[in-house]
């Protein structure tokens, strides 16, 4: 029997704390009108003392194995992708598997950025396929807050936390996860950074209050690279599919800049109308914009059986990618 890679269940998880345009115009020189003319963006959440990603990565497990109706046990493997780990070691996924009660799971993090999800669901796809794994959790979790330095108007304002997680598993009936493309381009990585707290330049008692250690971006050459990546990335899995923008049902981009995602939609010949945007509640989650998204579109009813749908991101790193799939 021919085996195909199903999206068998969605969640996720953001905190309660809701930080508006309003409650930055009391913090740095901005505006609501000049943040939402730029990014689209209205309002954030952010983790309160005490939280950390895995906590958000669990809740979001939870409803997710919910939906797919297994438990922790079942679970063979998570992925789990995020720039913002508990700590520099173990990895996240081990420290969720722990609260989860996973104990059948492999686990690992993967560093992608914003695509993180993306290839956690090829890596994901590529594992069920050669028959290694059966239930892989793919989660991406990011509490940007604590990287953001909220002194700098440029990147303060764009900036989240939240969780999101599907499973993924194999399936006899044709459709699911039909395809993924993952692509990269490190010499690009100096425009999106953090420079400080690796073995490059470890934190010391000299350094520790630099605003390097926090999140560092040159906008407008990310803009320009996110456009042309995006839009490369949602073309590249249409033509290897033989599909053209009007088969698609919904794109569901990562969730950056308005702009950027309107300039991907208009690439593929997509109408707003069959895009899922939620920028405007939660700015950019990095790795879990994308499932964030997925799941809300899933339980609002935007998706249902048959649709075919588009993911696509790009990231810090530089990474892109893309994603077609058959509900």
């Amino acid at each position: 029997m021919e085996k195909y890679v199903r999206i068998t269940g969605t969640g996720s998880a953001a905190p309660n704390q809701v930080l508006t345009n309003a409650d930055l115009e009391k913090m740095v020189d901005t505006s609501d009108k000049w943040i939402t003319e730029r990014s689209g963006i209205k309002e954030r959440r952010i983790a309160p003392p005490g939280i950390v990603g895995s906590d958000l990565a669990r809740d979001a497990a939870l409803k997710t194995m919910e939906m797919a109706g297994i438990g922790p046990k079942e679970i063979d493997m998570i992925i789990l992708a995020t720039v913002c780990p508990d700590a520099p070691l173990p990895s996240t996924a081990c420290l969720l598997q722990d609260k989860l009660g996973a104990t059948n799971a492999a686990v690992m993090d993967i560093v992608a950025a914003c695509s993180g999800f993306i290839y956690g669901l090829s890596i994901a796809r590529s594992f069920i396929l050669t028959g290694q794994m059966k239930n892989v959790l793919v989660i991406g979790v990011e509490l940007l807050s604590r990287f953001t330095n909220w002194k700098d108007r440029n990147t303060c304002v764009l900036f989240g936390d939240g969780a999101g997680a599907a499973i993924v598993s194999p399936s006899g009936k044709p459709g699911g996860i039909l395809d993924t493309y993952i692509k990269g381009d490190g010499s690009l990585a100096h425009l999106l950074q953090i420079p400080y707290g690796g073995t490059k330049v470890p934190l010391t008692v000299d350094n520790v209050c630099h605003d390097d250690r926090y999140i560092r971006m040159e906008g407008p050459e990310v803009f320009k690279a996110a456009v042309k990546a995006m839009g490369e990335a949602a073309s590249a899995i249409l033509e290897r599919s033989g599909l053209r923008g009007e088969d698609i049902d919904l794109m569901i981009p990562h969730q950056a800049n308005i702009r950027i995602i309107e300039a991907t939609a208009k690439r593929i010949k997509l109408p707003m109308d069959r895009v899922y945007v939620n920028i405007h509640k939660y700015g950019n989650t990095s790795a879990a914009s994308i499932p964030i998204a997925l799941d809300e579109a899933v339980r609002e009813g935007r998706i249902k059986s048959g649709d075919k749908i588009v993911l696509v991101a790009f990231g810090a790193g530089f990474t892109w990618g893309s994603a077609l799939i058959e509900w």
